[in-house]
């Protein structure tokens, strides 16, 4: 059986992108299925670009979908989408609380540009940011958290 991190460093970061905006909408949804018309509004995109690339994240295994229905992660794709919001809370931690940057726009948008292209140096990665970070024990311990969760 695959790996999240095995399947994470296969998925291109377009499908990385929307599994993220799949799985953040569906966050605030109580049953958690998410539609054509709100990816494609939380992304800024057209509607057949929401529709090409569900084709392709069902066929990855990542999502239940058909069309003019509901989306809904399968398992293996709200783990990889966890995996990257992990991710992403690290580095944004990182450059708002290390590297003291205020614009919550920049910090999302580094965060959002580096998180998609860690994972092919991740043990390295992890092993420099802890020996950076030092003794911020929040911050170890969401690294430990990520490396615990393999």
């Amino acid at each position: 059986m695959e790996t999240v991190d095995s399947a994470l460093k296969k998925i291109p970061e377009s499908q990385q992108r929307y599994l993220d905006a799949i799985y953040l909408i569906s966050k605030t949804k109580k049953a958690g299925w998410v539609s054509n018309k709100e990816i494609k509004e939380f992304l800024k995109v057209r509607p057949s670009s929401v529709t090409n690339m569900l084709r392709q994240l069902k066929e990855g295994g990542f999502i239940s979908w058909a069309p003019r229905k509901g989306i809904r992660l399968t398992m293996m794709g709200k783990k990889v989408a966890t995996r990257l919001e992990q991710i992403d809370s690290l580095l944004r931690d990182f450059f708002s609380t290390i590297l003291k940057i205020k614009d919550e726009e920049l910090v999302t948008s580094l965060s959002c540009a580096v998180e998609h292209h860690i994972f092919e140096q991740k043990d390295e990665v992890y092993q420099n940011l802890k020996k950076f970070i030092g003794k911020r024990e929040d911050i170890l311990k969401c690294l430990e958290e990520l490396d615990d969760s393999e």
